[in-house]
């Protein structure tokens, strides 16, 4: 397995999934309303946004904190596209954000 591969991969995850999840926030969830702006479910997605963003930020600089981002990373990830999931026509985010988190699961175990 190529690490240096492995952390690209990761990065572009990352990456995607902070894109994803603020357009969905900003633009999908703002205009669509109701469950959609819901305290809970709008937090999650800007804390995901932000750890994905962080996570890629922390590759990039070669952090010896990676894993420990990584892997927290994953799990809101995981929390966000289970949240997705529940209010529903939130596709895009959800396959993200699973995403990002499958890759955040293995950059945490190889580092």
């Amino acid at each position: 397995m190529n690490n240096d591969y492995d952390m690209q991969s990761c990065i572009d995850a990352c990456t995607q999934c902070h894109q994803t999840c603020l357009e969905s926030a900003m633009n999908h969830c703002l205009e669509t309303g109701g469950k959609h702006v819901e305290p809970e479910h709008f937090r999650l997605m800007m804390n995901c946004a932000e750890i994905c963003q962080t996570s890629a930020n922390f590759m990039l600089s070669g952090s010896d904190f990676c894993d420990q981002v990584c892997a927290v990373c994953a799990e809101i990830c995981e929390a966000c596209a289970d949240n997705c999931e529940q209010v529903g026509d939130m596709d895009d985010c959800v396959e993200a954000c699973r995403e990002c988190a499958r890759s955040c699961r293995e950059m945490s175990a190889l580092t």
